[in-house]
């Protein structure tokens, strides 16, 4: 559930998200949750609905579970509220954290807590975030599509995105935000699949670190995203 990344190593990532599958799909069931109760459960006058269904399927959830996460939201009594933390981590790395939460001084306490014990601090709404864009990422593996490379950056441009790469494993294409959720259903509607797509925070700079602050800054990463409220993780650490 970590923020952008150049998807230096997909293997890797892949089997993370396998072993945190189950606590991957409880966040993205409140995801859906707090979706439908601000448009409602139908995904075609609920846009916002829409784009956390393609961003279960992209960590593929199974049908039958985003339904019936859907429908349970319906008739939920539950109620979450959104909040972004912005803070430091080692060597001043930028990060922001977004948290859904029915209890803002618990989460609060439980996101300054992993901060501190990691060597950062939290600090004041607005603090990092001007380091970062608002951009819709959409990952395909290579693998996954026929679709030749230039086919594919055609199909990607003309249906309203900003920018293409290709990597060894993957393309990576990026949209504007407002643009992101009519790219996704041109390329849905070619047939192709998902490993990532989403609307993130992208650093705007980054910052690379010595093997110490690597170590702290990846436990910064795992005890957030062992908080049950943390919904998703941006920094500016480049990643080898």
């Amino acid at each position: 559930m970590s923020g952008h990344s150049k998807w230096h190593n997909i293997q890797a990532k892949k089997g993370k998200a396998d072993a945190a599958r189950g606590k991957i799909f409880t966040k993205l069931g409140r995801e859906l949750l707090i979706a439908v109760k601000e448009g409602g459960p139908d995904p075609a006058g609920n846009s916002k609905l829409k784009n956390v269904i393609a961003k279960c399927k992209a960590a593929n959830m199974p049908n039958d579970t985003i339904n019936n996460a859907i429908k349970r939201a319906s008739t939920s009594n539950e109620n979450y509220e959104e909040i972004t933390y912005e803070g430091y981590g080692p060597n001043g790395v930028a990060v922001i954290v977004e948290a859904s939460t029915d209890n803002k001084n618990r989460t609060a306490a439980d996101v300054r807590h992993v901060f501190d014990k990691a060597g950062g601090n939290l600090g004041t709404s607005g603090c990092v975030s001007y380091l970062f864009n608002k951009k819709g990422i959409i990952i395909i593996e290579k693998a996954s599509t026929q679709i030749d490379e230039e086919e594919l950056m055609m199909l990607a441009i003309d249906s309203g995105a900003e920018d293409f790469e290709a990597s060894e494993e993957i393309y990576e294409i990026t949209t504007a935000p407002s643009d992101f959720s009519e790219v996704r259903e041109k390329l849905e509607e070619a047939g192709l699949t998902f490993l990532e797509a989403e609307v993130q925070m992208v650093p705007t700079t980054t910052v690379t670190l010595d093997e110490k602050a690597q170590e702290k800054m990846e436990r910064l990463i795992e005890k957030l995203e062992e908080l049950d409220d943390v919904a998703n993780i941006y920094h500016n650490w480049e990643q080898e």
